[in-house]
């Protein structure tokens, strides 16, 4: 697994309920901690697509 450089969401708060992100020129990975125990990799589009129906639904 190639050494991704991991970025905590702004909107995390204490403890584990936090989302980390890192990027590459195409790819986007998403995780549930740093270091990652599980990773979920998509393109940029599909990142945008999943922050705009987080965003319309309130987050919920």
């Amino acid at each position: 697994m190639p050494t991704h450089r991991w970025r905590k969401s702004s909107y995390c708060q204490e403890g584990e309920a936090c989302v980390h992100i890192s990027t590459e020129p195409a790819l986007v990975h998403i995780a549930d901690a740093d270091p990652p125990r599980n990773v979920l990799t998509v393109g940029f589009r599909a990142f945008g697509g999943l922050l705009d129906l987080l965003k319309s639904s309130g987050g919920r």
